[in-house]
């Protein structure tokens, strides 16, 4: 039996990202595993005001249930209100690879699901995406696609080169599939080790710089599909705070680079409209899980360290939503 993701009180991307696109901003995409990630991000985007895509991986569906994760969103929507503010709340799917998986994410109540196909030639990328888009518009559910692929690692999705997309084949990608949304590359990519010391340079503070992203790309898309919402992946900033602190309670994080915020917040003024966020999540609540362990080695209540973790994750949504993306006051 399947769910409808009104059902759940959720909405699907079109009208967040047609907002987005005429305001200037980007509407955060944040991965969700667990209770305390889904807190931070709900308390976090009610305090700022600003709509939220909370995404779920194929992995993180293996890891935590899907039933619970489905339900968990729909608790988000509930808890929401409790706090006062009624926010716009999508359920992605980020990284679908089937048409089986994505399938069963709109049948379950998804809201919005990404198909990759970036893989896949170009002609076979089409066709898969456009039989998921067939599917969910059937559903009002919308659809990211994907043209180019970022290097990196997250979760099941493995690369060992970017390949930037190719301005020339947008217009037929998204003319023939139909699909709501287009994730490029243009040079982010997945994890915290995004660039090696040899690719950055350093800068008068003997900060490593990654090279910057090509804009000269995402201007000629912008060009070729005027007003189209565009969705950058991979796209944590690595914070040298969050790092140091897992090195200094018994981490190993070596070369964690990031893509600078100030490129983001250029980035999320254009067409880009949907900027998804993880690893940064990971380091902070990692960082003060860490603290916590070091610096009380007694304690074994997981709310204890789980607490603070969930702080942590909410000042950092915060700042993001305030200072990088500008989804502040846009809910």
């Amino acid at each position: 039996m399947s769910t409808s993701y009104k059902d759940l009180g959720l909405v699907n991307t079109t009208e967040m990202f047609a907002k987005a696109v005429e305001g200037g901003y980007a509407v955060p995409a944040y991965n969700f595993n667990n209770m305390e990630q889904l807190q931070a991000i709900i308390q976090a985007c009610v305090e700022t005001k600003s709509p939220v895509i909370l995404q779920v991986s194929a992995g993180a569906r293996k890891y935590a249930n899907a039933n619970l994760l489905r339900n968990m969103a729909k608790g988000a929507v509930e808890f929401a209100k409790e706090l006062g503010c009624e926010i716009p709340i999508a359920l992605h799917l980020d990284h679908g690879d089937t048409f089986e998986l994505c399938k069963d994410c709109i049948d379950s109540g998804f809201s919005s699901v990404m198909i990759d196909g970036s893989h896949f030639s170009f002609e076979e990328n089409m066709a898969l995406t456009k039989r998921v888009v067939e599917y969910a518009h059937a559903h009002g559910v919308t659809v990211e696609g994907e043209l180019g692929v970022l290097a990196g690692v997250e979760d099941d999705v493995v690369a060992e080169k970017s390949h930037y997309t190719k301005p020339e084949e947008v217009i037929e990608f998204v003319t023939k599939t139909g699909v709501d949304s287009l994730a490029i590359s243009i040079g982010t990519s997945h994890g915290a080790n995004k660039f090696t010391p040899e690719q950055c340079t350093r800068n008068a503070d003997g900060v490593l710089v990654p090279p910057p992203l090509r804009f000269d790309i995402l201007e000629e898309i912008e060009v070729k599909l005027p007003g189209f919402p565009i969705v950058l992946h991979g796209s944590s900033s690595v914070p040298q705070e969050d790092v140091d602190t897992i090195n200094k309670f018994g981490g190993a994080l070596k070369d964690s680079v990031g893509i600078p915020e100030e490129q983001l917040r250029r980035a999320a003024k254009s067409a880009v409209c949907k900027i998804n966020i993880d690893s940064d999540g990971r380091l902070a609540m990692t960082a003060a899980i860490r603290k916590v362990f070091v610096e009380k080695p007694g304690e074994f209540d997981p709310r204890k360290y789980l607490g603070p973790a969930r702080d942590a994750l909410t000042v950092l949504y915060k700042h993001k939503n305030n200072n990088v993306l500008g989804s502040a006051g846009k809910a």
